[in-house]
């Protein structure tokens, strides 16, 4: 049954902040958090209906206070589980403002993840070498020892160092029994013995980008070069930070912090493999190599570096350089010998992944000036233009994944991703066809520009006498984007002044970056040949919406390439070609990168972008 609530006392509300979603929305303490995500269109599971029998609505609290646990949740979860803030949602009521956690198995629905990118056809040439073996038995007239009588065979090859790792000797005698002393070995590409393989079994390496909202891991056969699974989650440090500032303050609260937010990662990174292996018939121990990119501070807080001068002036990165590092240091689950490549970093806000989306997309072969943005809570951008290849980080902001926006969530099912005024009306396409409980950042977008084209906006964001459906609201007011009648929720859609707003210091800080990188070249904007938009919301967004309000120059369409994932794509390359990380490694040695906190002319940019009447444009 739901936990007791006591009758005729005053009602207290409180905000709940449910993560990764992205969700945030009033809640009284007389009302369990099951109901309150129903309000807003959260598709927890309760097949029980909410009497907390069935089990399913698992949550963990993460920050606030909630009501007291009851028997049927003690019933369910250990003391542990329930001392790190495990409960059902059905039984649990708010006493504070509170975050929650929701843990993918708890949903209904999944969030939409962009995974897929444009990947090239490259010869295969991995970083491991495979060899088939034949050993002789022991006997009594052969007593060597199990590892001497590989040693022996091998003694000469040119592909062995006899570098080899405990954990791999380990598991030798065991193996080779079971497998007839027939085999194959694997080598990395410095000699070291990394695995032993059935015959018949393929070996396999895994590509991973680490977003800070998002990762995505895909699964290739190092013999033919092809990807055959890809799996995409929520990244479960989002319940710690929506963005890289709150986690590396986070981490810098102290070790145990900062280790918490290692493990998360490690521990989705090892439910993926493990999801992509069964997928495909084949086990996690035929994971032999991998590749991770992802911003500086996820492959800081992966790999285990410090985080804490990520946070402070000058903001410098603890690791430039590509390292390579067995996977069992960080408690991966794969081939005991594998290793992990982690490619460059660039700066301390411009990382890995990025170095990865400007191999993919090629951007050092593009005729002309070409200019490469990845979009997110932060948004990095490089331009090439003949031998110059700069590069420049700016805080674009959570808006564009939902956060901060009054009925803002991330991509999934319900959520508004276009958005069109025509006949005096508001039409909306949702995700999954669903009907609206919330608008993502495509939506947004779509909608500022619509508000900006129809004269509902001015050019500083204000709403006008033309604005349909204008509402009351604090802080500027606010239009009615869906009413009740036609939400999934049963209650308005609203976008706020705040939300234009949002939107505004997103999109100036984009397009200041760009200028700043336009005028280190000493190029205009309609110099640009190759404009390439790179990443989730880089997928998704309206191009002509993101011109129309300024976010990017005025270009002709053909111009302009969303190219999806592009970082997963280079991770991929990385993976199948070792000469596409020497590849890599030469885009950090010609890179320069430009800090805009200390740089002359992005204030006055930025302040010049903050308006949907720039000066420069006129």
């Amino acid at each position: 049954m739901p936990a007791q609530i006591p009758m005729g006392e005053a009602m207290t509300t409180y905000q709940v902040d449910f993560e990764p979603i992205g969700r945030r929305v009033a809640a009284s303490d007389k009302k369990s958090l099951l109901t309150a995500a129903q309000d807003i269109g959260i598709a927890l599971t309760a097949v029980c209906g909410g009497a907390g029998v069935c089990g399913a609505c698992k949550v963990r609290l993460m920050s606030g206070d909630l009501s007291k646990v009851q028997s049927v949740e003690e019933e369910i979860y250990s003391a542990g589980e329930l001392a790190q803030g495990w409960r059902l949602a059905c039984q649990a009521y708010p006493l504070s403002d509170v975050k929650i956690e929701i843990p993918p198995e708890s949903l209904t629905t999944t969030q939409r993840l962009q995974m897929e990118g444009i990947l090239r056809e490259i010869p295969p040439l991995p970083a491991v070498r495979v060899e088939s073996i034949k050993l002789p038995s022991p006997d009594l007239a052969d007593l060597r020892a199990d590892w001497e009588r590989f040693t022996s065979a091998f003694k000469q090859n040119p592909n062995s160092t006899g570098k080899v790792a405990l954990p791999v000797v380990a598991q030798f005698s065991v193996l080779m029994r079971e497998l007839g002393w027939s085999a194959q070995v694997v080598f990395d590409s410095d000699g070291e013995v990394i695995g032993f393989l059935p015959e018949e079994k393929s070996y396999y390496g895994v590509a991973v980008d680490i977003g800070t909202t998002k990762m995505a891991a895909f699964l290739v056969d190092l013999t033919t070069g092809k990807t055959v699974a890809k799996m995409g989650v929520m990244n479960t440090q989002i319940a710690y930070g929506e963005d890289v500032v709150s986690r590396i303050a986070y981490a810098n609260q102290g070790e145990s912090c900062r280790l918490t937010l290692q493990q998360r990662l490690v521990e989705t990174l090892n439910a993926l493999i493990l999801g992509l292996c069964k997928s495909v018939g084949e086990d996690v121990t035929q994971i032999v190599d991998l590749v991770v990119v992802g911003n500086t501070a996820m492959h800081h807080l992966f790999a285990g570096l410090p985080v804490q001068q990520l946070g402070q002036a000058p903001y410098v990165a603890a690791v430039k350089q590509a390292i390579h590092f067995p996977a069992r240091e960080v408690g991966l689950k794969v081939a005991p010998g594998a290793k992990v490549y982690l490619p460059p970093n660039i700066a301390g806000y411009v990382g890995a992944d990025h170095v990865a989306m400007l191999l993919a997309s090629e951007i050092e072969n593009k005729k002309g000036v070409a200019v490469a943005l990845d979009i997110g809570t932060n948004t990095e951008i490089s331009l090439s233009k003949g031998d110059q290849l700069v590069s420049c980080s700016c805080a674009s902001g959570p808006a564009f994944e939902g956060a901060h926006i009054h009925a803002g969530m991330r991509a999934v099912p319900g959520a508004i991703e276009r958005a069109q005024f025509y006949e005096g009306d508001w039409h909306v396409a949702t995700i999954g066809d669903e009907l609206p409980v919330g608008i993502c950042g495509s939506g947004i977008l779509d909608v500022v520009a619509e508000l900006l084209e129809s004269g509902q906006i001015d050019g500083t964001g204000r709403f006008t006498d033309q604005a349909a459906r204008l509402a009351d609201h604090e802080k500027g007011g606010a239009i009615v984007l869906v009413p009740a009648e036609k939400s999934g929720t049963g209650k308005e859609l609203l976008v706020t002044r705040d939300d234009i707003r949002e939107i505004q210091l997103a999109k100036a800080a984009i397009r200041a970056g760009v200028e700043v990188l336009l005028q280190t070249a000493e190029t205009l904007p309609d110099e640009i040949e190759h404009f390439i938009v790179a990443g989730a919301f880089g997928t998704y967004l309206n191009l002509e919406s993101a011109v129309r309000i300024g976010m990017f120059p005025k270009l002709p369409r053909e111009k302009c390439h969303q190219v999806g994932n592009a970082a997963g794509a280079g991770a991929q390359m990385m993976l199948i070609s070792e000469p596409s990380r020497r590849d890599a490694e030469a885009i950090l040695a010609r890179m320069s990168y430009i800090e805009l906190t200390t740089e002359p002319g992005f204030m006055d940019a930025y302040v010049d972008a903050i308006g949907f009447d720039r000066k420069s444009e006129e």
